[in-house]
């Protein structure tokens, strides 16, 4: 992996961000990229006074000196490359377009934060971000603490073979050591019996296919058969001690893709999770060449 590309506003659910980024950076190992959004303010009466392009540029020297100083700090105690963005426009066109720039391979955000009005908008910003980007997305929950990656949970309803989202999945993995888990899910007011009963054959015959595929051995996967996706999936990763959960959104018209893995449902999942969640769109897959990370 080359780059990481971290958006942050100095607040404590962007550092989260800021620190898994940094230790999955020294795992990787990848450069990252510290990147800011400052939206101008004025119009033109001030700006013709000179009184907001004034502020403005306070404002923006403030910032890359922020900026600076978690750099030196990054570099000097953890070893590892930092560069630094500061982009003059909204956070959502920052990102993606910084991302595209950079020719990232992740972004890494915040997530929603549980008290703080400036943590509750900026998770909302990293929410926007799932499914308005072809780069893969790591949302870090508000109160999460960094650990090593052990075990990697795929979610899945798509049964995904010979793709770069699944070589993207289990490269990431082999880099953090950690084992993949797959978990496929029944809802069980919605779907029939016959969903049921097919779900169960291709999750046992998936699990074997990617047994093969990637040499993995210690790979389980897991039907789930519950009421409600996300508090389902939520037991199942407490149970296992799930240390990164992995959904691929879709953007198609199937109900069941479209009902539990459109960005939408991850995005819900974002805001759940307690652990990190790594969203990848899976137009990522015709878009990428996994060769180049």
């Amino acid at each position: 992996m080359k780059k990481i590309v971290v958006p942050t506003d100095f607040s404590i659910c962007a550092n989260n961000a800021v620190d898994f980024a940094v230790q999955s950076a020294k795992i990787l190992p990848a450069e990252i990229i510290l990147l800011h959004a400052f939206e101008t303010m004025g119009n033109v009466y001030t700006d013709y006074m000179g009184v907001n392009k004034e502020f403005n540029q306070s404002m923006l020297n403030d910032i890359d000196q922020k900026l600076q100083q978690v750099k030196k700090s990054i570099e000097e105690t953890d070893g590892v490359n930092v560069g630094t963005k500061i982009y003059r426009g909204p956070a959502k066109d920052a990102i993606v377009e910084t991302a595209i720039a950079e020719n990232a391979d992740l972004i890494v955000m915040g997530t929603l934060g549980a008290t703080g009005l400036k943590e509750r908008i900026w998770g909302s910003k990293t929410a926007s971000i799932i499914g308005s980007t072809s780069v893969p997305v790591m949302a870090i929950p508000y109160e999460y603490a960094w650990k090593k990656p052990g075990k990697v949970l795929l979610a899945t309803n798509h049964f995904e073979e010979n793709s770069p989202v699944l070589d993207y999945v289990f490269e990431l993995a082999g880099l953090y050591m950690a084992q993949v888990q797959v978990v496929v899910f029944t809802d069980e007011d919605d779907d029939k019996a016959a969903t049921y009963m097919e779900h169960l054959r291709r999750t046992q015959q998936y699990e074997r296919l990617l047994k093969q595929q990637y040499n993995e051995e210690t790979l389980i996967a897991t039907h789930l058969y519950g009421l409600e996706f996300e508090e389902t999936l939520q037991r199942h990763i407490e149970e296992q001690d799930i240390d990164i959960l992995v959904m691929i959104t879709y953007q198609e018209k199937d109900s069941i893709r479209k009902r539990i893995f459109n960005p939408s449902k991850t995005i819900k999942m974002s805001y759940q999770t307690i652990v990190p969640l790594l969203a990848i769109p899976a137009k990522w897959e015709v878009e990428n060449d996994f060769s180049k990370i």
